[in-house]
């Protein structure tokens, strides 16, 4: 029976890439001369921490984080802003998750999305991955198209099609 599997995963290496082009940007950019500022990645949280001195540098930092990601062909959707908490010294700190996998709640809304357009495909939550099956190819293919138009946030990739 054809299937694919519908995965959100974000390499770790290229989030670590970007990141690094910011630290480089960061220290020759003449706004941020002197300044405190430092981007970390914590790779077994899938985390980056970003620390700074004022609330106008950490927007700074962000905006150049989103096009470091884009530049490296990262979708910054997999990016999941944490709150800015005061620091000591009066600095700004904010973690931002990195995401992996999708959650139960994302799939429980695409497989409700899927069932609800009568198509004849299956869906099944296998982990952090959504397994969609079908008799026709056609119909595989117009599970793909329904769920790229649901306007999901994170970046979704759609492998392992089996005919």
């Amino acid at each position: 029976m054809p299937s694919f599997d519908i995965v959100s995963k974000t390499e770790i290496a290229e989030v670590n890439n970007a990141v690094q082009g910011v630290v480089r940007e960061v220290q020759t950019r003449f706004d941020f001369k002197g300044s405190k500022s430092t981007l970390e990645v914590k790779e077994k949280e899938n985390e980056i921490h970003i620390h700074t001195e004022d609330a106008t540098k950490l927007a700074q930092l962000q905006e150049m984080l989103k096009g470091y990601f884009v530049r490296r062909k990262l979708d910054p959707g997999c990016l999941d802003w944490g709150k800015e908490e005061n620091a000591a010294g009066g600095t700004l700190r904010q973690t931002i998750k990195v995401k992996q996998g999708l959650d139960q709640a994302l799939s429980k809304q695409i497989t409700k999305a899927i069932k609800d357009s009568k198509m004849k495909v299956q869906a099944s939550i296998q982990g952090d991955e959504l397994r969609i099956t079908g008799k026709k190819i056609d119909d595989l293919q117009a599970a793909i198209a329904m769920v790229k138009g649901l306007k999901i946030e994170q970046p979704l990739q759609y492998v392992n099609f089996r005919d």
